[in-house]
């Protein structure tokens, strides 16, 4: 009832708000639903393999969606549970702790599978127009998919749990980066070990196929929840419901068994690794091997010795920066979600060796190079979103101490702005480059995309820093909160709008290698154009604002 109340408020506060989101939303499903409807349609056209490639793509999908969907609740869990002030406060009063433990499970829950699920609809809805199913396949769906987004959530709080018991913070990011360095290693001495095969290329077409459908075999293990889901879904697509409703009872029964252990025994286990994670000492200690050490806290940092390489740095703007990372560091949730984001597709691009043998068309090439562009810069603007936008606002009520510094606040945005394009801008010009010279492109060509990308990168910083500046929440500490007001909504609508005009009006004018040059140099003069407008306005206005802010 309280979050229906919240919902109803923001409606009478803000039409404009109510409005912005009911149009992206109903234009996001509705593209969504074209793009899936039309490619299912043509893979089901490919004769004997329609059906096939299309079961084993539903396999893929929801396997890979259940191992997001279990790092996501792990970072969510962790940061909810032992790392929230609603929770310490909570601890306090006197309710049970199975209580709190099951509204906090609850939460973290639904806020690490919205995604997932605003991702899935669009996509079984179009499964279902094209297999032509009945009707009672849609709620049958519904339910399925309400049972299986619980058991990564009851295994994502689990694995928290035990995480927060043994491990602190510190150590926890000091594991989480080792199992991050072990993967890059793994990946690499995979692809050492697994080359191109180049005689798959020249294969007839049932062989080839046969034998890259044998490595997603792993997706069809039985003891995966993802399996009992594709299967009970395809099976009653087929209309055999015996099967299909042996698979339901499958998901079913784990679910209850697991959702039922977690509602009633977690509760004492939670309270008992709060105490835990609450009673340690923080930053006296650091993790050196196998052994802890203690350290000097008055000595400078690592992030102090670097910044102090850097010697047109004034020592006021090093401070800042050195107090914004170490913030963004000790933030699991934020750091963990973007090494994610970005891991994710940097995995996609490496992995563009394994088909770039046959793009031997340069449409082809540069119709693969403006995707990864487009991916890149709608990664990026999802992050400017939920980790630019509320910078300003997370300096909270001591803003007016802030502004009455010398430094100012001026100099604050402006640092904030420099600081968050620098990042950005080292790993999407990474991962654009590394696409390109997969694609095997000219070096003009690299130099293109690598200067659109970096054009891209200071435009949705700048509408994300300034438009943070516009619509400040000083009064609350929560990211996500700040994130999901009225400023935040704009400033992804508007960072969404600009990232598609922008790849329209490059591939209109031929990415910069059109053959007529007038087209090519008009349509990159507009890119320049609206970059400049998107990026430098909003900070115009925001500095502009700061002249008359009172926190």
């Amino acid at each position: 009832m309280h979050s229906w109340r919240r919902l109803l408020a923001v409606r009478e506060q803000s039409r404009l708000l109510t409005g912005i989101i009911g149009i992206f939303i109903v234009g996001y499903l509705a593209l969504a639903f074209e793009l899936f409807y039309h490619g299912m349609k043509f893979v089901a056209k490919f004769p004997g393999l329609g059906a096939v490639l299309t079961e084993r793509m539903l396999y893929m999908l929801f396997a890979f969606l259940f191992a997001l969907l279990l790092l996501s609740n792990l970072v969510i869990a962790y940061t909810n549970l032992f790392r929230n002030r609603e929770t310490a406060f909570l601890l306090t009063l006197p309710v049970s702790n199975s209580t709190i433990f099951q509204w906090k499970f609850i939460e973290s829950m639904i806020l690490a599978s919205w995604a997932f699920l605003f991702l899935i609809a669009p996509l079984l809805a179009a499964f279902g127009l094209v297999r032509g199913v009945p009707w009672h396949f849609y709620p049958l769906t519904v339910l399925l998919i309400g049972l299986f987004i619980i058991l990564p959530g009851v295994f994502g709080a689990a694995l928290a749990i035990a995480i927060g018991r043994h491990l602190d913070r510190k150590n926890f990011q000091i594991l989480i980066l080792l199992l991050a360095v072990t993967l890059l290693a793994f990946v690499a001495f995979w692809w050492k070990a697994n080359p191109v095969d180049d005689a798959l290329l020249g294969q007839r077409t049932l062989e080839a196929l046969d034998k890259l459908l044998a490595k997603t075999r792993f997706t069809m293990f039985p003891f995966l929840p993802s399996y009992w889901l594709s299967a009970s879904v395809l099976q009653w697509a087929e209309g055999i419901t015996r099967d299909a409703v042996f698979f339901a009872a499958v998901l079913l029964s784990n679910t209850l068994f697991f959702g039922g252990i977690a509602f009633t025994r977690f509760g004492n286990i939670f309270y008992d690794t709060a105490s835990a994670v609450q009673s340690r000492a923080g930053g006296m200690f650091k993790m050196n091997f196998l052994r802890t050490v203690k350290t000097d806290s008055t000595k400078p940092g690592f992030l102090e010795n670097v910044f102090e390489k850097i010697p047109w740095l004034a020592p006021d703007t090093r401070a800042l920066a050195v107090k914004d990372l170490r913030m963004f560091w000790r933030d699991t949730t934020q750091w963990g979600q973007s090494v994610m984001f970005f891991g994710l597709l940097g995995a996609y691009i490496i992995n563009l060796r394994n088909f770039t043998h046959q793009l031997t068309s340069p449409f082809w090439i540069h119709a693969v190079a403006f995707l990864n562009l487009g991916a890149c810069a709608f990664n990026l603007a999802s992050l400017t979103t939920r980790f630019v936008f509320p910078q300003f606002s997370l300096e909270g009520r001591r803003l007016w101490i802030v502004g009455m510094s010398p430094m100012g606040l001026e100099r604050i945005v402006k640092t904030k702005y420099w600081l968050a394009s620098t990042l950005s801008l080292v790993i999407t010009l990474g991962l654009v480059t590394l696409s390109c010279y997969l694609l095997k492109m000219s070096w003009t060509e690299v130099v293109f995309f690598g200067a659109v990308v970096t054009v891209m990168t200071f435009a949705l910083n700048g509408l994300s820093v300034g438009l943070g500046v516009l619509y400040p929440n000083v009064q609350e500490t929560n990211p996500n909160k700040i994130v999901s007001g009225f400023g935040g909504t704009l400033c992804f609508v508007l960072s969404t709008v600009y990232i598609i005009a922008s790849l329209a009006l490059l591939m209109v004018g031929g990415g910069g290698f059109h053959r007529h040059a007038g087209l090519a140099f008009a349509s990159i003069a507009g890119f320049g154009l609206l970059s400049f407008v998107v990026g430098w306005l909003p900070m115009k206005w925001g500095l502009k604002h700061l002249k008359n802010f009172e926190a």
